[in-house]
């Protein structure tokens, strides 16, 4: 049965979530559709332009995504404590760049005597917003919405683009973390759209790539890493602010995904390799150190990225992370203890 959203998200319990949204009939509207003959790449284009522009706005991180031919993924963190410090005529000044606002909102800008009443209705408003700025489910609507309509008006049609509402799934830990934002990155490679994480469009791990690549040749370090060995395309879509790696010192006390960015590429390189057809049989073997550090199994790594969504869970975690969830959120059970069993070894890390 279908829950509601407010028992999927709790950002009490974990920032963190992985979503995915389907094209209705999963049909190739965003790719070269196999039927109709038609391409629509373009449509690509228009996710990442629409993400550039939400991230600017709202209180929500991105971590990863991927926008494939009929889907695309995201996984996200949510900050609620950002949107708690910005002041009334901030949250005023986001939400105007998606919405006008009501009649109230308009004279209250324009400076208008406003008595006690009508300011309290402003006030109220404005909390309204702010709390919309860091949900979630608005987040999704802002980013559906205007593609389906601009698809439809391109086709000149009318009913859904997008199959139903948005599927989340929580991630409790850092590990969980690690094997989404990894799984998430690599679909174009597991596809078959492409040959290497860099090559992969309309992904973050080709945005990353692209920029640790100018970063290591500005610094001319003596020894190449694999990223300077690799001829990477050009940057000409708008640049989607992605939330950074631990690590950055430029990052201060700022929000960081809790792994070195160096760690993970090598990770993602490990595993586009490892999940080609052509080179299955030789995988590494070197293995990056934060595989040991989180406890991860490699072989049931390898696999999770390895298969399609067959059955899409609530949440993705240690199994000591699901058991605190199932307290916390009053539930009998939740789908991912037996993945988790097999993923990861209970000694993962937890988020602090």
């Amino acid at each position: 049965m279908t829950r509601p959203r407010s028992q999927l998200v709790s950002v009490q319990d974990t920032p963190y979530y992985h979503c995915i949204c389907r094209c209705v009939r999963r049909a190739f509207l965003c790719g070269d559709d196999r039927v109709t003959g038609q391409n629509f790449d373009h449509r690509k284009a228009w996710m990442v332009e629409r993400l550039t522009e939400l991230v600017k706005v709202f209180a929500i991180d991105i971590c990863a995504y991927a926008v494939m031919s009929n889907h695309y993924h995201l996984v996200v963190r949510i900050d609620e404590e950002k949107s708690k410090q910005w002041s009334d005529d901030e949250v005023i000044r986001r939400w105007r760049k998606l919405y006008q606002g009501p009649p109230m909102i308009q004279r209250y800008l324009a400076g208008a005597m406003l008595d006690k009443a009508e300011l309290k209705v402003v006030n109220e408003i404005v909390q309204q917003w702010r709390q919309r700025l860091s949900d979630l489910s608005w987040f999704m609507r802002c980013l559906n919405e205007p593609i389906a309509r601009w698809a439809n008006d391109e086709d000149g049609c009318k009913g859904r683009f997008w199959e139903g509402r948005f599927k989340s799934q929580a991630l409790l830990d850092e590990a969980a973390l690690l094997t989404c934002m990894s799984y998430v990155d690599l679909n174009p490679v597991r596809a078959g759209m492409a040959e290497t994480p860099e090559a992969s469009d309309f992904t973050s791990i080709q945005t990353r790539m692209i920029a640790w690549a100018k970063r290591q040749q500005k610094r001319k370090p003596r020894n190449q890493t694999f990223v300077r060995k690799t001829k990477l395309p050009k940057q000409t879509l708008p640049v989607v602010p992605l939330l950074r790696f631990s690590g950055n010192e430029k990052q201060g006390k700022k929000t960081t995904i809790p792994f070195n960015l160096k760690d993970y590429l090598q990770l993602v390189d490990w595993l586009g390799r490892a999940i080609r057809d052509d080179k299955r049989g030789a995988i590494s073997t070197q293995q990056p150190s934060i595989i040991d550090r989180l406890n991860i199994n490699k072989d049931e790594l390898l696999a999770y990225v390895s298969r399609k969504e067959k059955r899409f869970i609530d949440v993705v975690g240690t199994e000591n992370s699901i058991q605190k969830a199932v307290t916390q959120w009053q539930r009998k059970f939740i789908k991912g203890i037996r993945l988790a069993k097999q993923l990861f070894s209970v000694n993962s890390v937890q988020y602090t």
